[in-house]
C-alpha cells in the first residue's frame, strides 16, 4: 500500500491534472474511516452531525475556481450503506463539484495530488500526513484509539476544525502553515522498510508455502494507473462576482460559488471589490426554474453532438428559449467554448496553453461569464479582441476572442435582439 503511494509521489502533477486541478488551484481531499464517531459517522447520541454542514460549506466558503474537492471514503461505508444510499447523501455537493473517488481505485492518486485532506482516525488521513500533505482534524475519537498508537500520536499533532471559524480560513491556514517535517516521525512509523514490501512479502509468501523464490525475477508492484480526466462538473447554479481590473488592455476577475438547494445565494466578501454579479446556470440542472432566470446558460458537449447541432445553433436555440437570458456559451472542449450573445454576435473564447505548453484546465464557461461581463458594463465586442485577461484567484488565463461568422437563419433572426444591458426586467436569482 504505501510503497506504491512513495513509488507514484513523482507523478503527483499528473494525477492533478486528471481531477482538473491546473496552477492556482487548490485539491481538498475529505476523507472518513468507517465508525460512528468517524466524519461520516452520526456521532455522540445528540449531538449535531458534522458532515451536513461541512458539505454545505464546502460549496459556500469555497470558491468553484479555485477549489477542487473531492471524498474519499472507507470501502464499508459504500458496502454498508449502499452506493445508492452514499451518493444521495453526497448528492448535493457532487452537483456542486465533488467528486467521490470509488472505493477501491484512485484513492491513493487523489492523496497524492492534494494540497489538504480534511479528515478523521482513518489510515488515509494518516498516510497523508506520512508523505508530507497537510491535515486538518474534522472528527478525531481519542478515546477509541490507543493512546500510544502512531494515529493517536497524529490527532495530538495535526489542527483541528472548528465550526466557528470561516473553512475557507482554516483549509487556508492547514496549507500555508505547514512544516514539511511536522510528521517526520509519524512517516518513520509508516513503516519499518519502506521500498520492500513486495520483497518482503514474497519471501514470507514463499516461505509458508516452503517454496523456493523464483530465480531471476524481482518482486515487483504495479503502478497506480494514471486516473481518466475527470475536471469538476458543477450543475448547481452559479453566482458569479466580478472585478474589472483594466479596460486596456481588458482584463478582469472572477469569483464563483455553487449555489446549492435552498442555501442562500452566497454574498460578496465586504472587504472585496466586486463590480458586478450574475448568474450561470447549466443546462443539465435539476433546478430547472432557475433557468428562466439565468444571465448565461451553459452546456458541455462535444462540437459535434448530434442531439444537440453546432455550438451556434444550440446557443441561438438557447436565447430563444430562455427570454431573459444575456449569453449561451456551449463548452466544446477543456479550454475552449463558442458563445452567442442577445445582440446576435458569435464568438469563440479560447485559452492560451501553459507555458509547458498543456491547456489551461480552467472551465471555459469562466471565460464566458468575463466576456459577459464586459458587454454588460456597456463595452463593445471590439475592443475585447483579440484577448482578454480573466483572473481566478491567484491564476491568470489568457483568452482569445474570435468573431465567428454568422450563417443561417438565426443570423437575420439574432440581429434585430436587443443589447444584454436592455434585457427584461428578470425575477430575483435567488426566487
Amino acid at each position: 500500500m504505501l510503497d506504491r503511494i512513495l513509488a507514484a509521489l513523482p507523478q503527483r502533477d499528473r494525477f492533478r491534472r486528471a481531477l482538473g486541478v491546473g496552477p492556482g488551484r487548490r485539491l481538498i481531499v475529505v476523507s472518513s474511516t468507517w465508525a460512528p464517531r468517524s466524519l461520516f459517522g452520526p456521532g455522540e447520541p445528540g449531538a449535531d452531525d458534522l458532515l451536513p454542514w461541512l458539505l454545505s460549506r464546502l460549496a459556500a466558503d469555497l470558491p468553484t475556481d479555485e477549489y477542487r474537492t473531492t471524498a474519499v471514503l472507507h470501502p464499508n461505508i459504500w458496502y454498508g450503506h449502499g452506493p445508492g444510499q452514499v451518493r444521495a447523501w453526497l448528492d448535493n455537493a457532487r452537483r456542486a463539484g465533488l467528486e467521490a473517488i470509488p472505493p477501491l481505485d484512485g484513492w491513493r492518486q487523489a492523496l497524492i495530488a492534494a494540497d489538504c485532506v480534511l479528515g478523521d482516525h482513518s489510515s488515509v488521513t494518516y498516510y497523508a500526513a506520512s508523505i508530507g500533505v497537510p491535515v486538518l482534524l474534522g472528527a478525531f475519537p481519542e478515546e477509541d484509539l490507543d493512546p500510544d498508537s502512531p494515529v493517536a500520536a497524529l490527532g495530538r499533532t495535526a489542527p483541528r476544525l472548528s465550526r466557528r471559524g470561516s473553512l475557507r480560513t482554516q483549509i487556508d491556514r492547514a496549507i500555508t502553515s505547514h512544516d514539511p517535517g511536522r510528521y517526520k516521525e509519524l512517516a518513520e512509523q509508516t513503516s519499518s522498510a519502506p521500498g520492500e514490501s513486495a520483497a518482503l512479502l514474497r519471501r514470507l509468501f514463499y516461505g509458508l508455502m516452503d517454496l523456493p523464490e523464483p530465480e531471476g525475477h524481482p518482486a515487483l508492484l504495479d503502478p497506480l494507473p494514471l486516473p481518466p480526466y475527470t475536471p469538476a462538473r458543477v450543475t448547481t447554479p452559479i453566482r458569479v462576482l466580478v472585478r474589472q481590473i483594466s479596460t486596456d488592455p481588458p482584463e478582469l476577475a472572477l469569483v464563483r460559488h455553487a449555489v446549492i438547494g435552498d442555501e442562500p445565494d452566497p454574498s460578496p466578501d465586504p472587504a472585496a471589490q466586486v463590480d458586478t454579479v450574475h448568474s450561470v446556470v447549466d443546462e443539465e440542472t435539476r433546478e430547472s426554474g432557475r433557468l428562466s432566470v439565468a444571465d448565461i446558460v451553459v452546456r458541455h458537449a462535444a462540437t459535434a453532438d448530434p442531439r444537440l447541432g453546432p455550438p451556434a445553433v444550440w446557443a441561438a436555440e438557447a436565447l430563444e428559449r430562455h427570454p431573459y437570458c444575456g449569453l449561451a456559451a456551449y463548452v466544446d472542449g477543456p479550454d475552449r467554448c463558442v458563445l452567442r450573445t442577445r445582440a446576435g454576435d458569435l464568438v469563440r473564447l479560447s485559452a492560451a496553453t501553459q507555458p509547458d505548453g498543456r491547456p489551461d484546465l480552467c472551465d471555459p464557461a469562466v471565460y464566458a461569464s468575463a466576456l459577459y461581463a464586459w458587454l454588460a458594463n456597456g463595452q463593445p465586442l471590439g475592443e475585447a479582441v483579440p484577448a482578454i485577461t480573466v483572473r481566478t484567484g491567484a491564476a491568470a488565463h489568457h483568452v482569445t476572442v474570435e468573431p465567428l461568422p454568422q450563417s443561417g437563419s438565426h443570423a437575420s433572426s439574432s440581429a434585430s435582439a436587443v443589447r444584454i444591458r436592455s434585457a427584461p426586467t428578470r425575477p430575483p436569482f435567488s426566487s
